[in-house]
């Protein structure tokens, strides 16, 4: 039996359905390398549009079942006004959310899905059960899952002095060899974001530490 689409998700399909162009679809596609489909919204209208839809819908209690829904249609649009609600209710996150998370990160994965994910609901999931942080980092890292491990990287990009510095570098020490664009990126973006914090502490693990060229320009672009 076909599970009833949720009238939030209803009412989402029909109201950025109808500000759909088709003119700047394909190219939106394109930016993402051909992964996913656009309705063709850019991100100014479609953040409207979300803010319309959450004001007049309001926040729903079965919010996971709306954001599965969302992240199942096909148009990438929906996966964003899924972030937009999953931003609303990170107050709520409670530890058991961390499979709904880990289901997200690892569905319809890219940059721009998965860096939301990490800084933001990783970020305050973790920050709000710290418990969850040793056995979810090691396992991510063993997951071989290029996503996970993006998300070990990023997800304290918002920490600043509550950064686990130990963490962050023995994780990029884990990694330093990956040949891995997305894996050398983060690893130059979540050290530049520390070294808002420690500069010095950065400036010493970078000077350490043999890095990818990418990883450690990445690192010192604001030094």
């Amino acid at each position: 039996m076909t599970a009833m689409i949720h009238p939030f998700v209803e009412e989402a399909v029909r109201l950025f359905q109808e500000h759909a162009n088709p003119e700047l679809a394909g190219p939106m596609s394109k930016y993402m390398k051909d992964h996913f489909p656009f309705l063709g919204i850019k991100a100014p209208v479609r953040k409207e549009l979300s803010k319309r839809l959450l004001k007049e819908q309001g926040i729903p209690d079965d919010w996971e079942t709306v954001v599965r829904q969302l992240w199942a249609m096909p148009e990438r649009e929906f996966q964003y006004v899924a972030m937009d609600l999953l931003e609303k209710v990170k107050k709520k996150l409670e530890a058991g959310h961390l499979r709904l998370v880990e289901e997200l990160i690892t569905t319809k994965s890219w940059w721009d899905t998965v860096d939301y994910l990490a800084a933001h609901t990783v970020g305050t999931l973790f920050r709000l059960f710290p418990v969850l942080i040793a056995l979810t980092n090691e396992r991510w890292i063993a997951s071989g899952n290029l996503w996970l491990q993006r998300t070990t990287l990023l997800f304290q990009l918002s920490y600043k002095e509550r950064t686990d510095q130990e963490l962050l570098f023995s994780n990029i020490r884990i990694y330093k060899d990956s040949q891995e664009f997305f894996i050398q990126k983060a690893i130059g973006w979540s050290l530049r974001e520390y070294a808002k914090t420690d500069a010095d502490a950065v400036l010493r693990f970078v000077e350490q530490t043999t890095l990818a060229s990418l990883s450690r320009r990445e690192a010192l672009k604001h030094f």
